[in-house]
């Protein structure tokens, strides 16, 4: 335990020690300090109108501005950013928990059960997402539940097919074929000796989807398919901006910048903790 502490803390030197890796911690604990932090930095309530103050340029007293209905843009930026945040962490967590559960039962279980699941997740990503997103959208409505569901449904065979190859690169290893003489039942071998040699890597891929799921999350509800009004997202901060930017142009600057950031962040960060914690991609070993 203590050398497994140990590899662990000089990983996590190794990390803060790379330049882009320093910057995406920066950026990704600036993200989560806005969204955790969003009703103590906002000066106004997200959805406060005041119409003698639409459109204005940014200023002491707004400083990105204000939109179309006099709301100010920094409060919004600061409350879409506890959305996309939220739908990262709940999609990352579910996809994750339900890509190893399935991964683990298609690589070590039986063949048919192996197919069975290959075709349901070949028929999931068989579909375009931005089709499938309107036709999920016009059943069930628009609202971020509808979101999460669309994003973990579609995330969840990527993770599963991961973790299904390394399970079937694993099974017939020397020490699992101790365990199964010894007569380890199959959670002991699943959760015990399995899940901790799959799992690293799935986390490393899981911190650079982050910025893919609020990439998704603010194009549905750029397109309305999202969140809806006036509940403030990065998505609808750029609609409306992009309805006005002839009139001013910070609606899609603000609602922009933090999406590049946080792809940037988060990029950054998966990036550097793959090369932090993969000792065959370590430049001093």
């Amino acid at each position: 335990m203590a050398i497994e502490g140990t590899a662990r803390f000089a990983a996590l030197r190794r990390l803060l020690r790379d330049p882009l890796g320093a910057a995406g911690c920066v950026i990704v604990a600036l993200i989560v300090i806005m969204a955790l932090g969003a009703d103590l930095l906002a000066a106004y309530g997200p959805n406060v109108t005041s119409v003698k103050e639409r459109l204005q340029d940014p200023s002491e007293l707004h400083w990105l501005g204000t939109d179309q209905l006099g709301r100010d843009i920094f409060s919004r930026v600061l409350t879409g950013s506890r959305i996309a945040l939220l739908v990262a962490t709940v999609c990352s967590s579910i996809s994750l928990v339900g890509g190893i559960l399935l991964g683990l039962l298609a690589g070590y279980g039986p063949r048919w059960l192996d197919s069975l699941l290959i075709l349901l997740f070949d028929s999931i990503r068989a579909f375009p997402t931005v089709l499938f997103s309107l036709a999920v959208v016009t059943i069930l409505g628009p609202s971020l539940a509808t979101i999460i569901f669309i994003i973990t449904l579609f995330n969840v065979p990527v993770y599963a097919r991961i973790v299904r190859t390394q399970t079937q690169s694993l099974r017939a290893t020397e020490f699992i074929m101790a365990e199964q003489s010894l007569g380890a039942g199959l959670g002991r071998v699943l959760l015990v000796h399995l899940l901790p040699n799959v799992i690293g890597p799935l986390l490393i891929l899981v911190s650079m989807d982050v910025p893919v799921v609020i990439t998704i999350e603010a194009g549905l509800s750029f397109l309305g398919l999202g969140v809806r009004p006036p509940t403030a997202s990065w998505g609808s901060i750029l609609n409306d901006g992009y309805a006005f930017i002839r009139n001013t142009p910070w609606m899609v600057i603000a609602g922009g910048v933090p999406l590049i950031l946080a792809t940037l962040g988060f990029t950054f960060l998966g990036e550097a903790l793959r090369d932090a914690f993969d000792p065959r991609l370590r430049k001093d070993v």
